[in-house]
């Protein structure tokens, strides 16, 4: 029976997988519809659209779901996306912001209301929260696409404003409205970037050391992310590495 037990377990964790898999692989769908919608379907005129994409196959979304979500674009009576922001603050008044893609904004605004509600946090107004971060464009390179060195000397001459290298990969931070132009001048340097993307970069992070207040901001934010219509989650905190194994296990 013990060993029965363990099998289920296990096929319940992989179920768990596949369906935050099958998740996140729609999301990145919906990005790369609405990226090829709002400009040319074609990647090499299209910023928004190659970023997408780079994601998707960062993701190993599969090739065949990437030519559907392009070709959906161009498919008649198909659903029209929004791009919407909401600021707001959860447990420990952490700050967090929420990038959704809606076809309709009144029932985005309730469930992302509802989830912040549940969970001891507030909506607030547009600026009440984003002014705590910076917008930037994130471009990130697996660790052996050049060397720390080289990565900043080519960050530098492609007019990059700072350059981090870990044993986890290389990212290099540029002005938003610079990200593509960056991003072009890097792939041509050192090869093609593993993301690219505009972010929200806390100025500064807010210590979380409380076990409940973690506890439950973490449960919010995996609430947020896990909304059909929320593609990208932001928050200024910052947990103990032993907090967040506790959290974890």
């Amino acid at each position: 029976m013990a060993g029965h037990s363990q099998f289920k377990n296990i096929m319940y964790r992989k179920g768990a997988q596949d369906k935050k898999r099958s998740k996140l692989f729609a999301k990145l769908a919906k990005e790369i519809t609405v990226a090829a919608k709002m400009g040319l379907p074609d990647p090499e005129y299209n910023p928004r659209l190659r970023s997408a994409i780079q994601d998707a196959r960062a993701e190993n979304m599969p090739k065949d779901n990437i030519d559907r979500a392009i070709k959906k674009s161009t498919d008649a009576g198909g659903e029209n996306y929004e791009d919407m922001r909401y600021e707001g603050f959860g447990p420990g008044g952490i700050g967090v912001i929420v990038e959704t893609l809606t076809d309709n904004r009144n029932r985005t605004a309730g469930e992302v209301r509802s989830i912040f509600t549940k969970h001891g946090g507030s909506l607030g107004e547009t600026g009440s929260v984003s002014f705590m971060f910076n917008r930037l464009g994130a471009i990130e390179f697996p660790p052996e696409a050049a060397s720390a060195d080289d990565m900043l000397e080519a960050a530098i001459e492609a007019g990059a404003e700072d350059c981090q290298s870990t044993e986890t990969g290389h990212e290099v931070t540029c002005a938003a409205e610079a990200l593509h132009e960056v991003a072009k001048a890097l792939e041509a340097k050192v090869g093609a970037p593993r993301s690219a993307k505009i972010v929200w970069k806390p100025q500064n992070s807010i210590p979380l050391d409380d076990d409940d207040k973690a506890e439950t901001l973490l449960k919010m934010l995996e609430a947020l992310d896990d909304n059909d219509d929320v593609q990208q989650v932001y928050a200024n905190f910052e947990m103990s590495d032993s907090l967040m194994e506790k959290m974890s296990a």
